[in-house]
């Protein structure tokens, strides 16, 4: 397929000019039946040139938009509205960095980095002691809980994230559940776990 002085001529493909009455080579592509989504790229329809821009003239991208989704399609910061996980408010619940504490991309990804390898490091360090499993290793990490916890502060700590990550303390945002669960699921580990007084 090469491309000659008309931006998006296609030519060396045998298609025919879909216009009715247009026996050319089709070589400009226009939006076709299906537009392109979640299932793939949607199909193109093919025109010479006289009749690609007789259907650009005649193309209307806004159609079956409301006034209010047209203004917010033509805005120049359209898409910027919605808010990344890395950059919300309630990335640092785990502990984690969240990328707003930092002014260089790289500092943040090492600190992120360190966050993870620390976690590991830590969680070999208590099942390597021989009072833990590498599930309950796991699981105090999870309860943010070090080798010396008591029954009486996993108790406490696993309030303390219930509270934290239960959808009706988040006004109904089921954002956290996952997370809840690992706590309750890490929690239901730990309270039976003889290695903890």
């Amino acid at each position: 397929m090469s491309q000659t002085r008309f931006h998006g001529r296609h030519e060396g493909e045998e298609r025919i000019c879909e216009h009715p009455t247009c026996t050319e080579p089709g070589e400009f592509r226009a939006p076709g039946y299906r537009p392109s989504g979640f299932d793939g790229p949607g199909e193109w329809r093919w025109f010479c040139l006289d009749h690609v821009r007789e259907f650009n003239a005649g193309y209307d991208w806004f159609e079956g938009m409301s006034a209010e989704e047209i203004l917010t399609a033509q805005s120049p910061t359209n898409g910027w509205r919605t808010e990344s996980v890395g950059f919300s408010q309630k990335v640092h619940v785990d502990g984690m960095p969240r990328w707003s504490d930092f002014d260089d991309p790289l500092e943040a990804i090492s600190a992120r980095a360190s966050g993870i390898k620390s976690r590991a490091q830590r969680e070999a360090k208590m099942a390597m002691d021989g009072r833990f499993s590498k599930d309950e290793a796991e699981a105090l990490e999870t309860m943010g809980l070090g080798s010396n916890t008591d029954r009486r502060r996993l108790r406490r700590r696993y309030s303390e994230l219930v509270r934290r990550y239960h959808p009706d303390r988040n006004g109904g945002d089921r954002s956290y559940e996952a997370r809840l669960t690992r706590v309750v699921d890490a929690y239901q580990l730990l309270r039976k776990s003889a290695a903890i007084a």
